[in-house]
């Protein structure tokens, strides 16, 4: 089991083209240039060596004779490497970790995209990650239907973007659902506007997340 001891564990998350990539980029330059603050920048499945090997097979458009279950399994796989080898050593030393995706994903695509349940998906995933649950999560809400506009206007897919319209629709409201059951942990963002109109709602989001733990005076 893995003990938080003073760092931030912070994860972006919402449907694919939703702009939490660029968000958290964003957000980790004010971190840097405005708060002297040096983040640890990772991501879901991958971060370290051996969950970007699993990403690869999951992501992988030839497999797709993949199981629902093992999709869900190797994520969790992917997510117990992840935790023990960057997040948890990086938030023990007082880092703060902004990860792009983590177990929310899991929970709005494995657990209702797949129909494998909330519960079930998130039991897998406790005993991946001990109790590294992210600190804040940062739920970019943007409209599906432009989310996937968007990304079927890329030239090359992975595994899961080739999904239709509907599972769009369906991740977004299994993320919406998640921030209703965990309300406390995470915060959803109006990012249906200018990328730098959401830029300033989650840089003062996170103004107060670090007031609120100590990284800055009021």
């Amino acid at each position: 089991m893995y003990k938080v001891l003073s760092g931030l564990f912070i994860t972006f998350e919402g449907v694919d083209g939703c702009g939490k990539s660029t968000q958290m980029r964003f957000l980790s330059e004010y971190l840097m240039e405005e708060c002297g603050i040096n983040p640890v920048l990772t991501r879901e499945p991958g971060g370290c060596n051996i969950s970007e090997k699993i990403r690869d097979l999951v992501l992988d458009i030839e497999n797709k004779e993949m199981g629902d279950r093992t999709e869900a399994l190797l994520y969790a796989a992917a997510r117990a490497q992840h935790v023990e080898e960057v997040i948890a050593p990086a938030v023990r030393e007082g880092r703060i970790v902004l990860c792009d995706r983590f177990i929310d994903s899991s929970l709005a695509y494995q657990g209702v995209g797949r129909g494998l349940g909330i519960e079930p998906v998130m039991d897998i995933n406790r005993f991946a990650m001990g109790n590294m649950m992210p600190d804040k999560t940062f739920f970019l809400d943007f409209p599906p239907h432009l989310a996937f506009e968007r990304m079927s206007k890329k030239r090359i897919h992975d595994r899961l973007e080739t999904q239709e319209e509907a599972f769009y629709i369906m991740l977004y409201n299994g993320f919406v659902e998640l921030s209703k059951l965990y309300p406390d942990r995470i915060v959803r963002i109006d990012a249906s506007g200018d990328k730098y109109i959401t830029q300033d709602i989650v840089r003062a989001k996170m103004e107060e997340i670090l007031r609120e733990n100590g990284f800055c005076n009021e």
